[in-house]
């Protein structure tokens, strides 16, 4: 375990010489503005705003085409989902299927939208080609997040009634209701689809359900409130933090064991696995800071003061850069990778209290954005 006294007492690295120069990447950046109610386009070939699109709704999430360089921003209030035309950096489309809606996920094939409402209740798919709803998953109370395997299957956590919906995309129609003795913070599938993760926040703990089954197979206690997740690019590590303590749990899910729990900064938020190099990049908000651990080693990496309030770490296709939305200053810290990683000895672990590479103003209250290459 990673102690407080090493994240105190261990001093600073400089920065490495002659690594190599920092390269643009041929994209935008989409920015959810909440309080700002527009969707910033950055640049990432010259770091700067382009635009910033006008909705007529707070967006809080943002997703992009898999194929093609447009994005889909999510505003809950009025339900509409707004596609995002890079070319002419405007609204090209837009849908509707409720009143309220709390999430949107890409289809396991990459083919259609699917958007999960609270008024009326239901999971509803929107084809990328129409951008039409089409089919619908009732649901029987209004429900909290969903989660979509590979095998296309859908699991819905629903606090109100403490449930699990599972359903069929194929059929869009319910296979099976788990009923748990606690409200789902969040439910996961594993990457083969086979198991699901669901947080219980409240009881401090984590449990496997079998899919085919439904069944519980396992449930392991947590040190603190699982709220937040990230999940390694191979689906072999799932990380957890959240309220009680300042640390991250890492979660085997092929073994069903919580293997460790590091300290990660104070307060932990919100988290972005990389797979080269193998990072853990931890938002702590109360800081301004991104604490950042090796995966290879379990070691605190480096320590990076960024914006007021930083919320959401996306990282660039190329490996090369974490972009954090700083959600109180209003603007997105660009880290480069390859100056995170740790200068270490045998004996003492060190540290880089690692600089940005820029600042990007982007707007009010970013909270989630998606990379579009052109």
């Amino acid at each position: 375990m990673i102690s407080r006294r090493g994240l105190l007492l261990a001093s600073a690295g400089a920065l490495a010489c002659g690594r190599r120069k920092a390269t643009a990447y041929p994209g935008y950046c989409f920015v959810a503005n909440r309080q700002g109610r527009n969707v910033a386009v950055v640049d990432l070939s010259r770091f700067r705003v382009r635009k910033q699109i006008a909705l007529d709704a707070a967006p809080v999430l943002v997703v992009a085409h898999p194929a093609k360089p447009i994005a889909y921003a999510l505003a809950p209030a009025n339900g509409t989902v707004y596609e995002l035309d890079a070319a002419t950096m405007a609204v090209s489309r837009r849908l509707r299927a409720g009143s309220t809606a709390v999430e949107m996920r890409l289809a396991p094939d990459g083919r259609a939208l699917w958007i999960l409402y609270r008024d009326p209740p239901a999971l509803v798919e929107a084809p990328l080609d129409s951008l039409k709803a089409t089919r619908r998953i009732r649901l029987n109370s209004a429900a909290d997040g969903f989660d979509l395997s590979a095998d296309g299957r859908a699991a819905v956590a629903c606090r109100q009634d403490k449930t699990i919906v599972l359903a069929s995309l194929d059929t869009a129609r319910v296979e099976r209701t788990i009923a748990w003795d606690s409200p789902p913070e969040f439910a996961r599938f594993r990457t083969d689809g086979k198991l699901l993760l669901a947080a219980n926040a409240a009881g401090r703990s984590i449990a496997f359900f079998d899919v085919a089954s439904g069944r519980i197979l396992v449930r392991l206690p947590l040190p603190f409130e699982p709220r937040r997740y990230a999940i390694t690019p191979d689906g072999g590590q799932v990380f957890l933090s959240g309220p009680g303590m300042d640390a991250v749990a890492i979660v085997f899910p092929y073994n069903t064991e919580v293997w460790q729990t590091v300290l990660a900064g104070r307060a932990p938020g919100a988290m972005t696995a990389t797979e080269t190099p193998p990072f853990l990049l931890v938002s702590n908000p109360e800081t301004n800071s991104v604490t950042v651990l090796d995966l290879a080693s379990q070691n605190l990496s480096a320590v990076v003061e960024v914006g007021a309030g930083p919320g959401a770490i996306l990282v660039t296709p190329d490996n090369q850069y974490a972009l954090v939305l700083n959600e109180l200053s209003g603007d997105m810290a660009v880290i480069r990778l390859d100056r995170l990683s740790a200068s270490s000895s045998d004996r003492v672990l060190r540290y880089k209290s690692a600089s940005l590479f820029t600042m990007i103003p982007v707007g009010d209250t970013p909270v989630s954005a998606a990379l579009v290459k052109w």
